[in-house]
């Protein structure tokens, strides 16, 4: 596992960076950023608040992980249609967020620290509850699809106006720039 490796964060919850852990959904290109036990390690380790080792993850938690977001994503989608979840997709995200959570507390340096018995696990659930916080919340109107043509990811909309497009104005914003002006530069 490459020490650089990053996840994409900044959609404004952790459920909507966890569901991009399937970068470019719905097309040709997908890329399953969580394809082993050390990725999602690295996950965690990124996008978590208590640290976790290579050995807290195995196969097995892989797919039920994979299988959670899809769930996450499924959900989100059934809420912002107004259409009832499906079961199975509900009772995965229940299951998840019924399990024990992270907790903090101070270190003699005065700094929070979090600790888990099962840190993979932990924040799996973290997350769980994030997305059923948010599916039954106002902020739910508020989350958007980047116009990326490719990107396919969730993103919370914070912008005062409502009308953000992109995911990532540096990514995916920057990237639609430079085609318009390439497309004016030809006309």
């Amino acid at each position: 596992m490459p020490t650089t490796l990053r996840f994409r964060q900044g959609s404004g919850r952790p459920c909507l960076d966890f569901v991009r852990t399937l970068r470019h959904r719905g097309t040709a290109d997908a890329v399953e950023e969580l394809p082993d036990a050390g990725t999602l390690v690295a996950w965690v380790r990124q996008c978590g608040p208590c640290p976790a080792e290579a050995g807290d993850a195995d196969a097995a938690l892989v797919r039920t992980a994979q299988e959670l977001r899809e769930a996450i994503h499924h959900l989100i989608g059934a809420a912002r249609a107004d259409r009832s979840p499906g079961a199975r997709d509900r009772e995965r995200v229940n299951r998840a967020a019924a399990r024990a959570v992270p907790v903090p507390s101070l270190a003699p340096s005065g700094r929070l620290e979090w600790q888990a018995d099962d840190p993979v696990r932990a924040t799996l659930a973290l997350v769980a509850r994030d997305a059923l916080d948010l599916i039954t919340s106002p902020a739910l109107d508020r989350v958007r699809d980047c116009a990326g043509p490719t990107c396919g990811a969730l993103f919370l909309d914070t912008s005062r106006p409502g009308t953000r497009r992109w995911c990532s104005m540096d990514t995916c914003g920057n990237r639609a720039k430079k085609q318009a002006l390439r497309r004016k530069a030809t006309a």
